[in-house]
Formats: C-alpha cells, sequence, structure tokens
C-alpha cells in the first residue's frame, strides 16, 4: 500500500464503504517504520522477550484505553484495548504515535533546566531537581512573607475533573492565591450550558449509540471530537448493513470536512450563525405542534408565555421562535432555504431517538454558549432528555473531595483579593476561569500583577486566539515557570523548567471521557520507566508545598500523587455499584438500558483499588431512563428556556449600573426577555468590513495535533501535499472565490487580519463556502525540532479575538480577512 493520507483515513474510518473500525495492527505502520528508521533519537531494540501493558491515554480528555507492546522493556507499539468500554479496539493516530512524544529527545527536556540566554531563545542550563525545587519555593516564600501570594499564577491545561488539575488548583490556593486560570476548552461551554439550563454540574453526555437520529452542530466526530476511538466504533456501528435500525447522521458545519463528507446529510450554514439554525428548526417543531407536550408543560420553564406575581408580563420562548426565527427569517440568516429547514427538522422530530450534539471541531477551544443552548433545545423539544438515544443527565463522578487546605492569615488575605481575570464575578458568573482577560490585566498596567506564572500542560503561545498578545504579556511576567515536559513555544519562553513525565511514564486519571453516557473514571500507570531525568507533576507539586512549609505544606499531608488518587477513588467504592473490568461480550452502551445491580467483581476497597490500578478503570453502565423526578436543580426545577439565573446575574450586576449597561456588560445585545433565552447574536457571524471582506475560520483534522502536545513525526507521512508541501501550509477557498481574487490552486497568499498577517499557498476545494477562508489548526510551531518547526502556519497568529457575549471567553472561529496574492 503506498502510504498517503487518503489511504490512511480510508483505513482509519472505513472509507466510503463504511467498513467498520479493528485494532491497529495496520499495514500503514510498515511503511511509516521505513520512513522513520534513520532518525537517530529512534534505536531500534534487540531481540528480546515481547510484554503487553495496559493504560489509559491521556494526550486528550478522551480517555481510551491502549496496549503497548514493549520488547526487553522498551516500548515499541501502541494499540488500542479491546477490553476497554470506551474504545473497543480503536484508537486515533495521535494516540498512536505517542511512542514518538516519549523517546524523541529533540522535542523533550531531559530534566530541570533554568534559562540563560534571552527569554524565548529556548536555550537553558541543566540544573538539579534541588536547585529547581530552591529557586521556586524561594521565590513563592518571599511572596508571602511580603504579603503578596496572590501574585502567584497558575495556568493548567489538565482536563478540569482530574486528580491533576485539582492539584495545582489546591497548590495555588494554599499559596495563598486565587489566581487559577484554565485553558478554555468545549467542556466549559457544556458546563455552563449545563448550569443554565439544568441546573446540573455533571458533564455533558450524549448516548449517541442508542440514538437513530445524530444531528451534529460542527462535533468533528471524524476528526477527534470526544473520545475519539468511541466515536470511530459507533461510527462502524451505524453503518453495519446488520444494523437493525436505520440510523441517520447529519453534519451541520460550512466546510466538507471528513465528518461532512461521510455523513448521510450535510448542511452548511454561513460561519456564526449555527444558533439562528437551530432556533430556525425550533421554530418550524413548534409552530407544527410537534414537541413533546409532557416534558414541555411538566418539565420545562419558560416555553409559553408567563405572567409574574407582580403584573409583569413576559414572553416565552414558543412566542420569541415564532417572531424571530421563521423559515424565511432563518434562511435569510444562515444561507439554508427555508424547505431545507422545514425538511431537517421534520427529519429530526420524527425520529425515534433523536439527539442534537454540539461542539466545534475536535473541542480544542471552547464554543459559544448561546449556541450551545440552542442546540440543547432541539433536545428539549423532542423530550430526549434523560431518554435511550438522548442527552444523558448525570451528578458528577462520586470521588471523594480532598480536605479543606490549611489557611494562615497570610492565605486567608491572598484568596479575599479579587481574581486577576474576573471570573466568577458579578461581571462574570458563569465562568470558572477567563485566560483572556488574564491577558488584558497584564497588558493594561505598566507592571504585570502577576510576578510569578506557573504553566502546566499547556501551551498557550501557540494555541490561544491572538496568541500574540499573549506572548507580549509574558514577556511583562517577571518569573515563568514552566512544568511542560516539551520544548513547547511556552516552555520557551520560561525562566525555569521542572519538567513533567510524558503520558507513558507517569500514572494519571481522566475523570469522565468528554461526552461519554455513562460514568467512567480511567486512570494511567506508567507502562515504562522515566526516560530521563523527569518527575511526575503530581508528586513535584506536593514536594514543593512540602518545601515551602507552614499551611501550604500542611495542605498536601499525602506522601504522593499516587495516594492522592486513591484518596479520591475510595468515593467511587463507597458509592457502590461500579465494574473495573470489561470483556468486550456486551458493550457498555448497552448494558446501560439494564436494571438492577451489577456485579461489582471485587470484594473490598484494596481489591478494588488492585484492579483499577491493573485495568485502568471503573464504570457504571447502568442508568434510570425517563426519571425526571428531581432531575433539573434549576432555580425552577425545570429545564429552563427561559434562564432565571441569566436574569439574576443581570440584575444583580444592574445594581452597580443601568440594566442596558449590564446587559452590554455580558455581551448581550436584546434589551428584552430575549436576553435571557438562546438566541443567535449576528456578531458571531463577523462583521462586514470593506477592508477586511472575507472570513477566516480555522479548522481541524484527526492526524494534526491542535492541542499542547506536539504531533508525531511520522503523521506528517499522512498529510495531503495539498495540507502540508515543504514548509508550505495550505488554505482552502473555493473555485468561485479563487476566480474573484484571480488565484489558482497552489498559488502563494497573504492572509491578512487587523492584527496580522499569514502567507499560504492556496488549495481549491468545492467544499469550502464561498467567502471564507478555512486554514488547519496545528501546523506553524516556532518551536521543537525540524519535523515541526516552521512547517506551516499557526491560524491562531492573525485572530482577532473578541468575547462570547455571557461567557466572557473567547471567540476564535471566524476573523476577518483579505487576501494579497504574492
Amino acid at each position: 500500500m503506498e502510504l498517503n493520507r487518503r489511504n490512511f483515513v480510508k483505513m482509519l474510518i472505513g472509507g466510503a464503504a463504511g467498513l467498520q473500525f479493528t485494532p491497529l495492527p495496520w499495514k500503514l505502520t510498515d511503511d511509516i517504520a521505513i520512513w522513520t528508521q534513520n532518525w537517530s533519537w529512534l534505536p531500534v531494540p534487540q531481540a528480546g522477550e515481547f510484554t503487553l501493558e495496559k493504560s489509559v491515554c491521556t494526550l486528550c480528555p478522551g480517555g481510551c484505553g491502549i496496549e503497548v507492546r514493549k520488547v526487553d522493556g522498551r516500548a515499541v507499539k501502541i494499540e488500542g484495548r479491546t477490553d476497554y468500554p470506551v474504545n473497543p479496539g480503536g484508537i486515533c493516530p495521535i494516540g498512536m504515535g505517542g511512542l514518538q512524544l516519549l523517546y524523541n529527545k529533540s522535542i523533550r527536556f531531559t530534566g530541570p533546566m533554568k534559562r540563560v540566554g534571552p527569554r524565548g531563545s529556548g536555550i537553558f542550563k541543566d540544573i538539579s531537581w534541588e536547585e529547581a525545587s530552591r529557586m521556586l519555593t524561594a521565590r513563592i516564600s518571599d511572596l508571602r512573607k511580603n504579603g503578596k501570594p496572590e501574585s502567584v499564577a497558575a495556568i493548567d491545561g489538565n482536563p478540569g475533573r482530574s486528580t491533576m488539575a485539582m492539584m495545582v488548583e489546591r497548590f495555588i490556593k494554599a499559596i495563598g492565591s486565587p489566581n487559577y486560570i484554565r485553558i478554555p476548552s468545549i467542556e466549559d461551554t457544556y458546563r455552563m450550558s449545563n448550569i443554565i439550563m439544568q441546573g446540573t454540574e455533571g458533564p455533558m453526555a450524549y448516548d449517541l449509540e442508542n440514538s437513530d437520529y445524530v444531528l451534529s452542530f460542527g462535533c468533528g466526530l471524524l476528526e477527534g471530537w470526544g473520545a475519539p476511538g468511541r466515536v470511530f466504533n459507533a461510527w462502524g456501528n451505524w453503518h453495519e448493513k446488520s444494523q437493525k435500525k436505520n440510523i441517520r447522521i447529519v453534519q451541520v458545519e460550512s466546510r466538507a470536512s471528513n465528518t461532512a463528507s461521510k455523513a448521510d446529510r450535510w448542511v452548511a450554514p454561513r460561519p456564526g450563525t449555527e444558533a439562528a439554525l437551530a432556533l430556525g428548526l425550533a421554530g418550524v417543531i413548534i409552530e407544527k405542534r410537534l414537541y413533546d407536550d409532557e416534558f414541555i408543560n411538566y418539565n420545562t420553564f419558560g416555553f409559553h408565555d408567563w405572567k409574574t406575581a407582580d403584573g409583569t408580563n413576559h414572553t416565552g420562548f414558543k412566542t420569541m421562535v415564532l417572531k424571530n426565527y421563521s423559515p424565511a427569517q432563518t434562511a435569510e440568516i444562515t444561507g439554508i432555504t427555508p424547505d431545507r429547514i422545514i425538511s431537517l427538522a421534520m427529519d429530526f422530530i420524527k425520529a425515534g431517538a433523536p439527539i442534537a450534539i454540539y461542539g466545534k471541531g475536535k473541542g480544542t477551544l471552547n464554543g459559544s454558549l448561546y449556541e450551545c443552548m440552542a442546540v440543547q433545545t432541539l433536545n428539549a423539544l423532542a423530550g430526549n432528555i434523560n431518554m435511550p438515544g438522548g442527552v444523558i443527565i448525570h451528578d458528577p463522578l462520586p470521588l471523594n473531595p480532598l480536605p479543606a487546605i490549611k489557611a494562615d492569615a497570610v492565605t486567608r488575605r491572598g484568596l479575599n483579593r479579587p481574581r486577576i481575570d474576573q471570573a466568577g464575578s458579578k461581571r462574570y458568573p458563569f465562568s470558572n476561569s477567563l485566560v483572556n482577560n488574564l491577558t488584558e490585566a497584564i497588558l493594561k498596567d505598566s507592571e504585570s500583577p502577576v510576578d510569578t506564572l506557573l504553566v502546566f500542560s499547556s501551551n498557550p503561545a501557540f494555541t490561544l486566539p491572538d496568541h500574540g498578545r499573549f506572548e507580549k504579556a509574558l514577556k511583562k511576567v517577571p518569573f515563568i515557570v514552566s512544568f511542560s515536559p516539551f520544548r513547547d513555544e511556552t516552555a520557551n519562553m520560561a525562566d525555569l523548567i521542572l519538567p513533567d513525565h510524558t503520558c507513558l511514564e507517569k500514572t494519571n486519571d481522566i475523570v469522565w471521557p468528554t461526552g461519554l453516557q455513562y460514568p467512567m473514571y480511567g486512570l494511567a500507570r506508567p507502562v515504562v520507566e522515566p526516560v530521563y531525568d523527569t518527575r511526575n507533576m503530581g508528586d513535584v507539586i506536593i514536594g514543593l508545598a512540602k518545601r515551602i512549609g507552614e499551611t501550604t505544606g500542611a495542605s498536601f499531608p499525602w506522601e504522593s500523587f499516587e495516594e492522592v488518587v486513591k484518596t479520591r477513588v475510595m468515593g467511587l467504592y463507597n458509592s457502590g455499584g461500579g465494574i473495573v473490568d470489561y470483556d468486550g461480550s456486551a458493550p457498555a452502551w448497552k448494558q446501560q438500558k439494564q436494571r438492577g445491580i451489577i456485579d461489582q467483581g471485587y470484594a473490598s476497597f484494596n481489591d478494588m483499588w488492585k484492579k483499577i490500578k491493573s485495568g485502568g478503570m471503573w464504570y457504571r453502565p447502568v442508568h434510570t431512563y425517563k426519571n425526571r423526578e428531581g432531575l433539573f436543580k434549576t432555580p425552577t426545577g425545570k429545564f429552563e428556556f427561559f434562564s432565571t439565573q441569566v436574569e439574576t446575574a443581570v440584575y444583580e450586576y444592574s445594581k452597580q449600573v443601568s440594566r442596558n449597561k449590564a446587559l452590554k456588560a455580558f455581551g448581550i445585545k436584546e434589551k428584552g426577555d430575549m436576553a435571557f433565552m438562546p438566541h443567535y447574536n449576528p456578531e458571531s457571524a463577523g462583521k462586514k468590513e470593506t477592508a477586511y471582506p472575507l472570513l477566516m475560520v480555522p479548522y481541524e483534522i484527526i492526524n494534526l495535533c491542535s492541542n499542547w502536545i506536539p504531533g508525531p513525526p511520522f503523521l506528517n507521512k499522512t498529510l495531503f501535499d495539498n495540507e502540508l508541501r515543504g514548509n508550505d501550509s495550505f488554505a482552502e477557498i473555493n473555485p468561485a472565490t479563487a476566480s474573484e481574487y484571480g488565484l489558482k490552486e497552489n498559488d502563494r497568499v497573504i492572509i491578512k487580519s487587523q492584527v496580522g498577517e499569514i502567507k499560504v499557498r492556496i488549495s481549491l476545494f468545492d467544499g469550502a463556502m464561498p467567502g471564507i477562508v478555512y486554514v488547519p489548526s496545528g501546523f506553524g510551531h516556532t518551536a521543537y525540532d525540524e519535523f515541526l518547526k516552521g512547517k506551516g502556519v499557526n491560524p491562531n497568529d492573525i485572530i482577532q479575538a473578541g468575547k462570547d457575549p455571557l461567557s466572557g471567553q473567547p471567540v476564535w472561529w471566524n476573523t476577518q480577512v483579505q487576501l494579497i496574492k504574492v
């Protein structure tokens, strides 16, 4: 087989024939091996004993089970596990390439280092762990002694529910700083949407496998969204000829991605108008009275018009949608014809178990909050909440909480000071973290409010939209510490490096993989000894806290990170009813329909812990469908089309300013009751700029890393030559747009926005919407080695990021640009 991207993708997702996924002894690895055999950092193992180690991949929040093949202790291959419920046999190409992140010395830090060259040069000097720990703890201790613990801040990219994220946040708070900042992701959008509409803190859980109609608003199902191995298996099951029910997949996005191309139906609205389309579909369903009367009348608030106790009349969701989102009005906004809108709405609502899901590509960054809420209204209208094949509402995973931190006077004073990013304030009541506000706060003042910045499992100098401003802010921070195992762009700006292990070298956990419909806890364990002088980040945090001493040290009574994990896992045992093994005989999503007690397979906590460590899993595939008693935890106790929490938040903020100014501060353009319901924000589709007449839309692909980790170099061989050629990456435009600008295939152009410019080649693509420029995310590194550095361009370089209404998170999906032929 010739190794190219077309053959790779064909094998990966089963090609046009819809072949089902199999585990990964793929023929392509033989061809890749030939290409990579001369890499100096990739020694050939001696002949020896073969062994297999089981673990969980933590390169993304999907948490797929993996099996690592070893020869004489050296890892030589990664495959998907067939005995793991999330992804039976499936794995994404990035997970498969994890060995190249383990052994590639040129992209890793091999031990603690301190900067000796100019900031950003990446020139470091080896130091001992003792010296590195002493440098950092002395600085933090001095800030505490001077009464400025809040000037320590952390940026964290670990999954939000994970024990590692909890440890980082605990460390910052134990120091006395409220400034724990997270990298935005789709999980943030899901969390806020669930709180506002359902009042629940549990994860977004989509019962995809039991649905018969999946309406995906932007989720890159074949690009790596959620748990990739899970979705790949689901896609294969959906297209099995033996499938008894007719399952339809509809993809809503402006570009013909792999998902859109292989879906049963592709709907392409103008970028940024997806909320209007969702509400237009809702309008058809409402106008034809096809919604679930029982669910709407007994389990929702704000659907019908109503009058409050003081006699004030309020407009309900039904009236608002019928007035503003008729098929004709929606067509004007989205570019989708009225007939197609009506047809799509009818197909959705008449399906047996329809589900509408929301995302943007892989979910690497956040989405639009109102857009996510608009999509969720479709599930409410279908009455498919807590139903088979619908959106499942769960409580958070029953892990034990850690004890409260110990706090002295210094810690208490620091924690009582306002957060630099204003998250959780009256201005941003639903956001836990706003890294974009941190950037602006540092740039605004002559002196940085952050003295010491700690960076964990993230590379914001590459992944953040308009990251140039973030890099400018970094230059003002006096002292930066990176815990990255990789020589990434952000780490190159650091003054001190305390390198973490890679995912194959350490204990770590995945708390509920993104989008999974049943409670799941995954535990990764070391499958090889550390290759270099690195340490588990969790162990390092414990050591630093103890070294600082006082109440900071007392807040970390554990001896190791594994002990912390074990403490939390005790909660799973106490909750009862979990399973710690999987034989593949019955998929977990099928087991979920069962009722009654399940066979746990362990007699004590120690027995359970031993099995979780070896098997890497605890899950509970039993759910009580159709039960809605006490399900919603909103102030009204119902699913809220009209959010009383948003109304209250605006009311509280309007005590300081007028109501109109309060709405403006929240980024909400509407003035009446519509402000508190899902609605379309015209600015999401971009403003009409004569100087910048086109929209640039970033997109993600399955075999290109766009998150904080570097891409395995072997994946370069799987890219089309109209995606990367030499050092040039490509932008996709429609032939009609190319004709308008006098462009042809392979022409070089400058894409210019108001904040910068990038140079690319042109790829003509009929699946690109006219007037839109599509640029892949994941290229354009200025760090790492020759396989990554200088390969292509990063669209984040020129994104002019606005703020998403209500959430305050960055708007990155549309940027006004112009094309200049070189």
